[in-house]
């Protein structure tokens, strides 16, 4: 089986500046897989590249040189979205609709059947938490609220590659428990996630493996355990440590 993602010498290159444009490199050469049955982790701090890649990797924006595929076949191949679930980081629904009505849509333009979408949505809002909510318009959603109906848009045609930008944003305790019980079951079902977040925490409870960018390269790829491994000291440390410790040495 192929592996669910995939860039090779991956970049993206944009022209800034006016009159005078030159190129900006947002992503410079990326490669890094993702297998099926993993939850990978995309860590790194504002402009290092992390919205590019899934932009990239959503066919969103051209690369400028690499390759990025899904599912074994190139990124531009558009009949492989059907397979991908994406949760954004900013939500932009539309507030006149409800959230039966707002799967109804999102549903119809991945094609699935009319009796799937509806089965899978009222499964969906109710493992969500919104089933006492479904009627109501999305003006009257709080942020956590609308958060919870983007995991099930998401999650609507039960995709083999999970996208999830920022999941956790605006949550609370109860919905942050439910999203990681999401995560850990897609992973036993053998299915991939691919988690981009600045949350530690929910990073070092959930993935198999991170990569870290900075400055529009990886500066780490590997285990989570090897990368909370003081290289001194030989002993593990918290993850937002040895993070913050790759921040001060990349700074120097």
């Amino acid at each position: 089986m192929p592996p669910m993602v995939e860039f090779a010498q991956a970049g993206k290159d944009y022209l800034v500046g006016f009159p005078f444009p030159r190129p900006f490199v947002a992503v410079a050469q990326v490669s890094f897989q993702i297998e099926p049955g993993e939850v990978f982790g995309l860590v790194g701090p504002n402009r290092a590249g992390k919205t590019t890649l899934i932009k990239m990797l959503l066919n969103l924006c051209r690369i400028t040189r690499g390759e990025v595929r899904r599912f074994g076949e190139p990124a531009r191949v558009r009949r492989t979205l059907s397979r991908v679930g994406y949760m954004h980081e900013n939500q932009a629904f539309p507030k006149y609709l409800t959230p039966l009505s707002l799967l109804e849509y999102y549903g119809t333009l991945t094609r699935l059947p009319a009796a799937a979408i509806q089965e899978r949505s009222y499964k969906l809002v109710e493992q969500v938490g919104l089933a006492d909510r479904r009627q109501d318009i999305l003006a009257r959603f709080s942020k956590g609220m609308v958060q919870r109906l983007a995991l099930a848009q998401a999650l609507l045609n039960d995709p083999d590659l999970l996208v999830l930008d920022e999941p956790m944003e605006g949550l609370d305790l109860s919905a942050r428990k439910m999203l990681h019980g999401i995560v850990k079951e897609r992973r036993r079902q053998g299915k991939s996630v691919l988690l981009v977040s600045h949350s530690t925490h929910d990073v070092d409870q959930l993935c198999d493996r991170i990569g870290i960018m900075l400055g529009g390269q990886l500066a780490y790829l590997g285990s989570l355990a090897a990368f909370k491994q003081d290289p001194q000291t030989k002993q593990p440390r918290s993850f937002e440590a040895a993070l913050h410790d790759l921040y001060d040495r990349s700074a120097s």
